[in-house]
């Protein structure tokens, strides 16, 4: 090692002393550190519509670099072609400097999206010029995915995206997390509530826990009133009148932010787009029927609480110190291009921790939703919940909380299934097989003979059967009850609902599935699931069930039968990876009601990665088969270069005479495959790289793994170069690393 190296890395040393210093006693050089390394990986999206001579604008979104090889993470909405987004070619801009504008660099395509969830991946693929970038070249600076089911209320955050329509710096809002709104989507934390006041055209950019780990993904639509019109702004002179006015594109933007898509919701996109798999279902028959009547909502009850997605009770009122309040509705005719927004009051005054600002709906085009939470006490007081459709109230519905704990009768616990010869439910409680009479369980309290109740059974949306008179109730104050439904010529397949009233006040409601033959108490809705491998789809419907792959091959087949299931029926196909979830979706069922040889197809663009793979499939949320095959030896390569992991390194470089900072140095990192001997400026050979500003402050665009011997080289043009190899870091290295550098002029 030469004299001049072992200088500078004896200065480095001592800085990274006091970066330790400093960050034992509390400072906030980490987090600014992780800041820089955030900015970086934070990116500015133009979708745009390419035309002989020009590009033009058509939707712009912030977007976050989830991994090395330049997979980005946004909002669907702003990148997918619709109607409101027209455009074909998808622009990526970078942050050169955190105090200057982004600078178009790539362009990309989408790898992985979820339309419903308004996520979507983004794959960089080409140069912002038109040329090919070869796979896996990219060594681009990323981010790493937060467990998000660990926030909790008050952790604080950082938001990061670009603020403005690609004329200003990334920016950085920070902020505490104020609540969690639950929807069927999932789960009690389907959104994560911010205190943090986020610009629309944030929508797609990053939230970061204090690990710098990215935990969500602010999200928000554009407004599409009834008459058609957009909130948007005009960027370009797009009709060639040499004026930029109302009469050229318009980009749509949404308002401010408050609500954060969990991180956890893109784990399957980023597993699927990271392995390069896709999942087809070559059998699926799509519906071509658009919806053309206007979206819907109603029949809008509260309960304190879910089970398998239903209410567990209908309530009127709160006491004091509820801490969980859920408001159900049915919907109809809503699309994925349909915004929907819920506005809380309380006490006539705005509440944003319980509203949802809007947001691209996420359900199918008919059912039975839900919005609310729990694990946060609620203020007394009336609350109205306001639902909205494309800026126009479709629904309210009041409550109030805070009143003296009543003894009130109530039906609680709606189960369905089928009744052996002791009276006993069996089955699982949510979907039945066909047959000729299905059967409900439910728990009461505080009931008194003599009350009028009545039971009232639906189909698809149509009241079947209730009692000519009400029931008198006759079973006593407490217990459990079991009622039934019977049609001699069957219950046909589909969406079934009973609603309980007690004097003519509902008081529990839940919807069914009856679907499938009965085998025993359980329906059989698919069966023979396998896989297989064949040349072509036609042969793979025939070919013989395979549980143990090649680690060659290029395609896996999943097939299986269907029973009794109606048109319409949500129902969900899965796929796993070694126990991780990398394909869900969720869609009405849409081929016949019976049928056999359903044919879906794995593929990945290396071929299958070796791994155990599982295919499960689910009525409703209710899990019914699955089936298991091992590809090569059953288990995923591990990449040691998937997380951001590491120790994160930057500094400054100056001059040795005049002690100031150098800019355009060049810091290369090389692979740990190279040497300095060996190097021969081939970008492969690269494993980061910085250039200094003009103070000569540098940050690595990757972390530095432990323990692998990179090589380093400093250039820059009138001074020596400095260079060594075998430059290795432990976990007792401090992290970040702070090197102050001195170059020697030539």
């Amino acid at each position: 090692m030469s004299r001049r190296l072992f200088l500078a890395l004896t200065l480095f040393l001592l800085t990274c002393l006091l970066a330790y210093q400093f960050d034992v006693m509390g400072q906030t050089v980490p987090e600014d550190f992780n800041l820089q390394r955030i900015q970086s990986a934070t990116v500015f999206i133009m979708q745009a519509r390419t035309t002989a001579d020009e590009i033009i604008v058509t939707c712009i979104s912030s977007g976050t670099i989830v991994s090395r090889s330049g997979l980005i993470l946004t909002n669907a909405h702003s990148t997918i072609q619709s109607e409101s987004c027209p455009g074909d070619t998808i622009i990526i801009a970078m942050t050169i400097r955190p105090d200057e504008p982004p600078v178009a660099k790539y362009r990309a395509e989408i790898a992985q999206a979820n339309v419903g969830l308004d996520l979507a991946l983004l794959r960089i693929t080409q140069q912002n010029d038109g040329r090919l970038i070869e796979p896996g070249s990219l060594a681009l600076p990323f981010v790493e995915l937060a467990d998000s089911s660990g926030a909790q209320l008050d952790d604080t955050l950082i938001v990061v995206g670009y603020p403005g329509i690609g004329n200003d710096p990334v920016n950085v809002v920070r902020g505490t997390i104020s609540g969690f709104t639950a929807e069927p989507s999932g789960g009690d934390k389907s959104w994560i509530k911010t205190s943090a006041s986020i610009p629309g055209t944030m929508s797609g950019g990053g939230a970061y826990n204090r690990a710098g780990q990215l935990i969500g993904i602010p999200t928000t639509a554009p407004v599409t009133l009834q008459i058609g019109d957009t909130a948007c702004i005009p960027l370009q002179d797009t009709n060639r009148d040499d004026l930029v006015n109302s009469s050229d594109v318009c980009i749509p933007l949404g308002g401010f932010i408050n609500s954060l898509r969990p991180s956890n919701f893109a784990h399957t996109l980023f597993r699927a787009a990271s392995l390069g798999l896709t999942v087809e279902k070559l059998s699926e028959t799509r519906s071509v029927a658009a919806v053309t009547d206007a979206p819907e909502f109603s029949r809008l009850l509260f309960s304190p609480s879910v089970t398998e997605g239903m209410p567990t009770t209908v309530i009127g009122s709160l006491p004091t110190g509820a801490s969980s309040l859920y408001l159900f509705f049915d919907y109809i005719n809503m699309t994925p291009e349909t915004v929907y927004e819920v506005r809380v009051t309380i006490d006539g005054i705005p509440n944003p921790d319980f509203s949802l600002a809007p947001v691209r709906w996420s359900g199918g085009e008919r059912g039975l939703w839900y919005i609310g939470s729990s694990g946060q006490i609620l203020p007394n007081g009336v609350y109205e919940f306001t639902l909205v459709i494309n800026g126009i109230a479709a629904g309210s519905k009041q409550i109030t909380v805070g009143t003296a704990t009543q003894n009130l009768p109530t039906f609680t616990t709606l189960a369905f299934g089928l009744q052996d010869l002791n009276g006993n439910i069996l089955g699982n409680g949510y979907v039945l097989p066909t047959g000729n009479i299905a059967a409900a369980t439910f728990i009461y309290q505080n009931m008194v003979d003599g009350m009028a109740w009545t039971p009232r059974w639906f189909y698809e949306g149509v009241e079947v059967f209730r009692p000519i008179e009400q029931n008198v109730w006759v079973n006593g104050a407490s217990g459990a009850k079991t009622i039934s439904i019977e049609v001699p010529e069957g219950l046909q397949p589909g969406n079934y609902r009973l609603e309980l009233y007690i004097e003519n006040i509902m008081a529990a409601t839940a919807d069914f599935t009856i679907a499938g033959a009965q085998i025993g108490a359980q329906p059989q809705v698919f069966s023979s699931q396998h896989f297989t491998t064949a040349s072509t789809p036609q042969e793979a419907l025939t070919a013989p069930e395979v549980n143990n792959f090649s680690n060659t091959v290029d395609a896996l087949y999943a097939v299986f039968n269907w029973s009794q299931i109606s048109r319409g029926t949500l129902w969900t196909m899965r796929w796993l990876v070694d126990g991780d979830v990398f394909y869900e979706q969720t869609l009405p069922w849409s081929n016949n009601e019976s049928g056999d040889y359903f044919l879906t197809r794995l593929t990945g663009v290396n071929g299958i990665p070796d791994g155990t793979y599982r295919m499960e499939l689910l009525i409703g949320t209710v899990p019914l088969v699955n089936t298991e095959a091992q590809v090569g030896i059953g288990q995923l390569p591990i990449d040691r270069f998937a997380q951001a992991s590491g120790i994160q390194l930057g500094g400054q470089i100056i001059d040795g005479e005049t002690q100031q900072g150098i800019p355009g140095v060049t810091f290369i990192v090389i692979s740990e495959d190279f040497s300095i001997a060996d190097f021969t400026w081939d970008q492969s050979q690269v494993y980061a790289l910085a250039v200094t500003d003009r103070n000569g402050r540098f940050q690595l665009d990757r972390t530095l793994q432990l323990a692998a011997p990179y090589s380093i080289l400093i250039v820059a043009d009138g001074y020596l170069p400095i260079n060594a190899d075998g430059v290795e870091f432990d976990a007792e290295t401090p992290n970040p690393l702070e090197m102050n550098i001195s170059l020697t002029r030539d």
